[in-house]
């Protein structure tokens, strides 16, 4: 596995989120002591379908929804499962999102 680098900002967002690899995301991964799952990556997959689709980040309500389909009501309670220390922190950043400026870090 080649080793990441891509540019990164201070806080380890991708400057360009089409640098993006599995591998970049493994590295991010375990920096936040992530070991990823299948759920990690079914979520990683849609954001990053979703980011190729319309060019922008998908906010934590279109992954919820998308997680719906799977785990019903308790979809949000899985988010954060998955990505404990949050969605901006975690998710965005190991599916190689640029750090959303409106957004918090929840």
């Amino acid at each position: 596995m080649k080793p990441n680098t891509a540019p990164t900002d201070d806080e380890g967002y991708l400057l360009d989120p089409l640098d993006w690899s599995e591998s970049f995301a493994r590295t991010v991964a375990t920096k936040e002591n992530i070991e990823l799952t299948e759920d990690h990556w079914d979520v990683i997959r849609f954001m990053r379908d979703f980011y190729q689709t319309r060019q922008v980040a998908a906010d934590a309500r279109f992954v919820i929804k998308h997680l719906s389909q799977r785990y019903g009501t308790d979809a949000r309670n899985r988010l954060f499962e998955l990505f404990p220390y949050g969605y901006v922190k975690q998710a965005c950043k190991i599916a190689g999102m640029k750090r959303p400026r409106a957004w918090s870090t929840g």
